[in-house]
């Protein structure tokens, strides 16, 4: 018998469907450098953003992105140019990979270079400066494909000129502190709570701001770590931490950034993970294996890495490889929704909400 009217569709019974994981897929270096050139040649846009999404052959619009809710765009300025300011309900990390200059962000002014890193909070207006004599080239990485899927990405143009150099925080609206407030949360039985609507609207504030992490200083501690040897049971990494995201271990409360040495010769154990990863990679080469198929990919290549569950691994040639990788783990941990199994042959686990996994760092050495 079919549902009884348009607003029902019958699932008794019905299993969920299976994972229809997107192929990885290599955008190679030499794509990435024509399409800046071409950037680089067309009239200025009147916003100054001279930008192409980079766009998985399986994401339809709303969303457009590289991977389900997650979108990377390729952005060039020329010397002398500016972008107008802007601010969104999305947040950014932010890759130089090209150049240098200076992105003014909710009154905070951060002078980049290559392979710096830093990140966008939501509704923090912001303006990028290219004021070197090389053309600058950024890779962004947003939740904006999520948020417009949602329906729900909100993004204000128009900004009075100085409003990236204002502060990101309204001071202008005083805010009721929780512990003062008389309508407080209180318990029931058996762990539940009660909550009133005056503390529904006004949650406890977790300050969010723009962080830089300079390529110079993250290599100095990154390199230390080449010392792992082959016996290592994990990978060459540091996570550039917002302190701000808490448990979630994120760059911002969508994604982590890491960055990663690949020592020469290096191979991964095969492992997977529900958050989708995308992998830039400047310098080496090297080869991965996504549910059971080689990719090949080097220096300038970008990559979708690990869709979202699907097994993978990563290995290295014949000389060291740095890269830097964006997953959406923050999200998933907030949703309970991040599987994880770091050894196929050992159960997984709900990371944030159960006890994840260990290496063996201490017995092999290697400090920061």
């Amino acid at each position: 018998m079919t549902a009884s009217s348009s607003f029902f569709v019958d699932r008794s019974g019905a299993r969920a469907p299976d994972l229809d994981l997107w192929p990885s897929i290599v955008i190679p270096k030499e794509s990435i450098d024509a399409e800046v050139e071409r950037l680089a040649s067309i009239e200025r846009p009147a916003d100054g953003f001279r930008r192409s999404l980079i766009v998985h052959p399986r994401s339809t619009d709303p969303g457009l992105g590289l991977a389900p809710g997650i979108r990377v765009s390729l952005d060039v300025l020329l010397p002398g140019e500016r972008t107008s300011p802007v601010r969104h309900n999305s947040t950014l990390v932010n890759f130089c990979i090209r150049g240098g200059g200076t992105s003014i962000t909710g009154g905070r002014r951060i002078d980049f270079a290559t392979h710096d890193v830093w990140n966008t909070p939501s509704m923090a207006a912001y303006v990028y400066e290219n004021d070197t004599d090389a053309v600058q080239v950024r890779l962004t990485y947003s939740n904006a494909a999520l948020l417009e899927r949602m329906n729900v990405h909100v993004v204000e143009h128009d900004l009075p000129a100085s409003a990236a150099d204002e502060g990101a925080v309204d001071e202008s609206r005083p805010r009721e502190s929780n512990d003062a407030n008389p309508f407080g949360t209180f318990a029931l039985d058996g762990g539940a709570y009660l909550m009133p609507y005056e503390q529904l609207i006004n949650p406890d504030v977790v300050p969010s701001a723009t962080l830089h992490w300079p390529w110079e200083k993250v290599k100095e501690h990154l390199d230390r770590l080449a010392s792992l040897g082959q016996s290592y049971r994990g990978r060459r990494l540091y996570l550039l931490y917002n302190p701000s995201t808490g448990h979630t271990n994120g760059t911002t409360n969508n994604f982590f950034a890491t960055m990663t040495i690949r020592p020469a010769k290096i191979v991964d154990r095969p492992h997977r993970h529900t958050a989708a990863a995308i992998n830039y990679y400047f310098a080496g080469s090297g080869y991965s294996t996504v549910e059971g198929r080689r990719v090949d990919w080097k220096a300038g290549d970008l990559m979708l890495s690990a869709p979202g569950w699907a097994i993978h691994n990563h290995a290295s040639n014949d000389e060291p490889v740095y890269e830097l990788t964006i997953q959406d783990s923050p999200l998933n941990i907030a949703m309970q929704s991040l599987l994880w199994q770091e050894n196929l042959a050992q159960p997984l686990a709900v990371l944030g909400a159960q006890t994840g996994f260990a290496t063996n760092r201490e017995t092999v050495g290697a400090t920061r």
